[in-house]
């Protein structure tokens, strides 16, 4: 069933709730008093939905949205748009996030790449050791595997 065939249904349970008060908002429905997905999201899940919603978005250094990103650009935009702060840089942002290990990972958390003690590249942990990040010239943001045990976690406080 598409969104558009369960207005009605979304009508009638609404009761004397106006059309206008009602909307469809990114293909959802959403009705006053009923939380939506987004709604009862945390700011983490929140960030990882926003970007998944750039895949395809080219890569440009120093770019921090709404169209095209460098990694920590993706990064700080999503975050800002789920209401929490970020500063500029991956190692920035790195020592802003709480520190986590490997198995305490969760959806939405950081994932930094280093050499050393270098941070050099951030993503948003997606889950199944997969994250959503802008790679570099030339590519887009997307979806990837981490290819690298040299991942340091963090998770935006």
């Amino acid at each position: 069933m598409t969104a558009l065939n369960r207005v009605p249904s979304l009508m009638a349970r609404a009761g004397t709730a106006s059309a206008l008060t009602i909307a469809a908002v990114g293909g959802s429905i959403v009705v006053p008093g009923v939380a939506s997905d987004a709604a009862a999201a945390t700011p983490a899940t929140k960030a990882l939905q926003i970007a998944a919603s750039k895949k395809g978005s080219p890569y440009k250094w120093g770019a921090a949205g709404p169209h095209r990103f460098d990694c920590s650009g993706l990064t700080l935009y999503s975050y800002r748009k789920a209401g929490k702060s970020l500063p500029r840089t991956a190692a920035q942002q790195y020592n802003k996030t709480r520190h986590i290990s490997a198995g305490s990972r969760k959806a939405g958390d950081l994932v930094f790449f280093h050499s050393g003690s270098n941070v050099y590249h951030v993503g948003i942990y997606a889950g199944k050791g997969k994250i959503w990040h802008s790679p570099k010239s030339g590519e887009v943001v997307k979806l990837q595997k981490i290819w690298t045990k040299s991942v340091w976690y963090g998770r935006v406080k």
